[in-house]
C-alpha cells in the first residue's frame, strides 16, 4: 500500500491486539472461526448441490436447502431439512425398486406392485391414511405415485412416494423416491398430492434423471 493512504487497519489494531489478554484474543479468534463457518453454511444453502449414483441403476438430482443424512438401510441417499428445534420438516430419499418378472408393459405392472407397496407403508407408519394413487411422470419418465398422510416421529406428515423405472422394455430395476413434508412446511403445498410439485422438494424431484 502506498504511504499516502496511511496505515492499514491491521497496523492500527496491532498494538491493542498485543496488549489484549490471552483469553480476549482466544475469544476473538473463536468468533472469527464461527463467522467463517456461518458464511460457508449460507453459501452452501444458496447454491445447488448435486448427487450422482452409479451402479445398475445410475441416477442424479440436484437440491438446495436440504442436507445429506444417513440413508435408510438398503437405500441410496437421503436429504432432509430440520427446524431449529430439530423437528423434521422435509425429507427426500431414493431407494431401490425391484419388480418381479412380468409380461406386458410396466405401466400395467406398477399399479399391481403398488398394492403391496401401500400395504407395507401402512405397516411402517402409524395412522397411515392413503390419500390417492395414480400414474406419474418425472422428467418425462413414466412412474406411479402414492399419496398419503401418516405419523412420522410423532408428527403428522404428508407423503408422496414415486415408483420409477428407466424407459427400457422389460425394465425391472428402478427407484422409489420417497418424500415427506410437514403440512405447514410450505404455503405452496396444501395437500399430499402437491408434495414435490412445489416447495423445497420440487427441485430434487423435477431434476431427477436416470443415467
Amino acid at each position: 500500500m502506498k504511504p499516502e493512504y496511511g496505515p492499514t487497519l491491521g497496523r492500527l489494531l496491532a498494538p491493542r491486539w498485543h496488549r489484549a489478554a490471552p483469553l480476549t484474543r482466544l475469544a476473538v479468534v473463536c468468533l472469527g472461526v464461527a463467522a467463517v463457518a456461518l458464511l460457508a453454511a449460507a453459501v452452501l444453502t444458496l447454491e445447488n448441490a448435486t448427487f450422482s449414483h452409479r451402479g445398475s441403476v445410475p441416477f442424479s438430482f440436484s437440491y438446495r436447502g436440504l442436507y445429506r443424512v444417513a440413508a435408510d438401510p438398503g437405500g441410496y441417499v437421503k436429504v432432509q431439512r430440520h427446524r431449529a428445534n430439530g423437528v423434521l420438516e422435509d425429507s427426500y430419499a431414493v431407494g431401490p425398486l425391484r419388480l418381479p418378472p412380468y409380461r406386458g408393459d410396466a405401466s400395467g405392472e406398477l399399479p399391481l406392485y403398488a398394492t403391496g407397496y401401500i400395504r407395507a407403508l401402512s405397516r411402517r407408519y402409524r395412522r397411515f391414511v392413503l390419500q390417492g394413487e395414480g400414474k406419474a411422470r418425472v422428467n418425462g419418465v413414466f412412474g406411479y405415485a402414492v399419496f398419503y398422510a401418516a405419523t412420522v416421529s410423532g408428527r403428522e406428515m404428508w407423503g408422496r412416494d414415486v415408483l420409477l423405472l428407466p424407459e427400457r422394455a422389460g425394465a425391472r430395476e428402478g427407484v422409489v423416491i420417497a418424500m415427506l413434508s410437514l403440512p405447514d412446511a410450505s404455503s405452496e403445498v396444501t395437500s399430499p398430492m402437491e408434495v414435490g410439485s412445489a416447495g423445497i422438494l420440487e427441485r430434487p424431484l423435477k431434476s431427477f434423471t436416470f443415467g
